[in-house]
């Protein structure tokens, strides 16, 4: 009878603890459907832990306008043709003065204003880490054209993604820019098979490389990391559209948010179709980060 009883005790107080669990989600869902709600924009938000049982989306299926977002992808497919043999990191590459375009953000550009001789990866940290718009059609030119790298990640079962233009394409002609599209869900996705690498998709070389540059991002420093503590460390990616007639179709942010305790978690923002200005689109991603920081944090405790 003891026994009984105390099975019981056992199973009501296991019963008692999984609306709490199930409420924790709901909680951050309900904090994300509150920063976007006054918001004359569309957010589209994909939230994921290191283990997979807390996601939270919202708006997860839905296309939205890569922008710079997908120059984390092309580096990714850069990296797997170096690990099957095709390139190097230390490969030499010459940037021609005809592709130093005036109209194109370029860091490389402005620091080699006659072109150059550049390794690959100082090429891959210039697209990625300051999302240099000349950087990144080399590397393009170098794969054979953008739809290559939609083709690898539909290889790898990412399905929800557009790679069609360039940079010089989809800078030229803001209409265009939303051939090059993805989902949220799918954007965490990335990060999620390429961060775990298991199965190996990229060797232990590219894997430390491509993190490193990602962490070294110093673009978008109000958005995912804007509220955070600082030294946070975060590997990161923005995306940028600016505006025209007063709408702003991206200021997107995807990265690793490392926590205190060694663990982390995977975040995808993408805000479209936005009438906000700039301050208020870089702060709704940071607020949703940080909204996803503090359930992670009061999680650990």
């Amino acid at each position: 009878m003891k026994y009984i009883y105390s099975l019981c005790l056992l199973c009501c107080w296991f019963a008692g603890l999984q609306p709490t669990f199930a409420q924790s989600t709901e909680t951050l869902r309900s904090a994300l459907q509150q920063i976007v709600a006054d918001k004359n924009a569309t957010v589209g938000v994909a939230i994921r832990s290191s283990n997979g049982s807390d996601t939270v989306s919202l708006n997860g299926t839905q296309h939205f306008a890569m922008q710079s977002v997908f120059k984390f992808h092309i580096a990714l497919a850069v990296l797997s043709q170096i690990d099957q043999g095709k390139f190097s990191l230390s490969q030499a590459i010459e940037v021609k003065p005809q592709e130093l375009l005036p109209g194109l953000w370029s860091p490389l550009r402005e620091a080699n204003p006659q072109g150059g001789i550049f390794p690959i990866s100082v090429l891959l940290s210039y697209a990625v880490s300051v999302s240099d718009n000349v950087a990144c059609d080399v590397l393009l030119r170098l794969l054979g054209g953008p739809t290559v790298v939609e083709t690898y990640f539909k290889q790898n079962n990412i399905q929800d993604i557009s790679i069609q233009i360039n940079e010089e394409i989809m800078q030229a002609n803001w209409d265009l820019m939303f051939q090059n599209w993805t989902t949220p869900q799918a954007a965490n996705e990335v990060l999620v098979k390429f961060y775990e690498n298991s199965p190996a998709l990229l060797s232990a070389e590219s894997y430390a490389f491509v993190w490193k540059v990602m962490k070294e991002t110093s673009t978008g420093l109000k958005r995912l990391k804007g509220q955070l503590p600082e030294g946070t460390v975060v590997a990161h990616k923005t995306g940028t559209s600016g505006s025209k007639a007063g709408i702003t179709e991206a200021v997107n942010d995807i990265g690793v948010i490392f926590l205190p305790n060694g663990d982390y978690f995977f975040i995808s923002v993408f805000v479209t179709h936005s009438k906000e200005d700039e301050a208020t689109n870089e702060k709704i991603v940071a607020d949703i980060a940080k909204a996803a920081w503090d359930y992670f944090i009061a999680k650990a405790k």
